[in-house]
């Protein structure tokens, strides 16, 4: 019999052991060892309280990990991770499991809950829909060799522009956001990579005491959650260059770009001439709770 209870008391090791099993027949490959999972959830600002998981016996067959935190100025809970080991699929352990977390939710006072999945898991998008999902972006994903990036012939960067390694929690972050076209998904959010700094370094661009571009790298895995240019320095090369600077500062041998907002074209389109595999596409999707009524409804458009 499966029982369904959240996941105060569920430890690491267990969470990694069902974690590794659900996704081994994932789409896309995930290498997670244990320390990156650790990592990977403390970024994500995972709340066992408000997870849920499924059980036969001491068994954790199935499991939705939620991360707690406000976005765009409203009490959210964050899709970590959701899956189930193959033998136990095909027995609506998802379906159940997202209406225990609902519950959870309705009584913690949380007015969206967000997440993202892949475009082509077609099951998951409609079980989502069903539940009241609506999408609210479009992402692509991208990857590169960093010798790749290393070995290029950049175009220089206009001189005096000098670029300096920072910690994240030296970054003027009210300034910062003036670069983006678009908020960061969840996992690339300043929440996110502010909840793991010792994780990332970051290399900023300037000229003077001017701020012309940052980016951050994950110095394990070579994830880049951000990268921007001041709008009116874009286009002389200092993206580029940012580039060739933070691969410098990551011991993997790929340089990775996630959830990069399609609204913003101009991203994808440097990232291709740069030589980066466009590997996946996910949406980002989100229920909202009408507190007027009770009831969770979708919101933002589909497409």
């Amino acid at each position: 019999m499966i029982e369904f209870s959240t996941l105060e008391r569920t430890s690491l090791d267990i969470l990694h052991s069902s974690f590794v099993e659900a996704f081994s027949d994932y789409q896309v490959e995930i290498d997670l060892p244990l320390e990156k999972l650790g990592s990977m959830l403390r970024r994500r600002g995972y709340t066992p309280e408000l997870s849920i998981g499924a059980f036969e016996g001491e068994n954790l067959v199935g499991f939705v990990l939620n991360g707690r935190r406000s976005w765009n100025g409203k009490p959210t809970l964050y899709d970590c991770g959701t899956g189930v080991v193959p033998k136990y699929r095909q027995r609506g352990i998802t379906k159940k499991a997202f209406n225990e977390v609902v519950s959870l939710i309705q009584e913690n006072g949380i007015e969206h809950y967000l997440l993202e999945v892949i475009k082509s898991n077609t099951p998951a998008v409609t079980l989502y829909q069903k539940q009241g999902f609506h999408i609210t972006r479009n992402f692509s994903c991208f990857q590169i060799d960093r010798h790749n990036i290393e070995k290029a012939n950049l175009p220089p960067s206009p001189s005096p522009v000098h670029f300096e390694s920072h910690r994240i929690e030296e970054l003027d972050w009210i300034l910062l956001k003036t670069f983006w076209d678009s908020p960061p998904s969840w996992q690339n959010s300043i929440e996110s990579v502010a909840a793991a700094a010792g994780s990332f370094d970051a290399v900023v661009a300037r000229t003077g005491a001017a701020t012309l571009g940052y980016g951050i790298i994950e110095k394990s895995s070579g994830d880049i959650p951000q990268l921007a240019v001041h709008k009116e320095h874009r286009r002389r090369g200092i993206a580029a260059e940012l580039l060739h600077n933070l691969v410098q500062h990551t011991e993997s041998d790929q340089a990775v770009l996630l959830n990069v907002d399609d609204a913003c074209t101009s991203m994808p389109t440097f990232l291709k001439t740069l030589g980066f595999e466009h590997f996946i596409d996910q949406y980002e999707m989100l229920l909202h709770r009408d507190f007027g009524t009770g009831a969770w409804a979708g919101t933002g458009t589909e497409s």
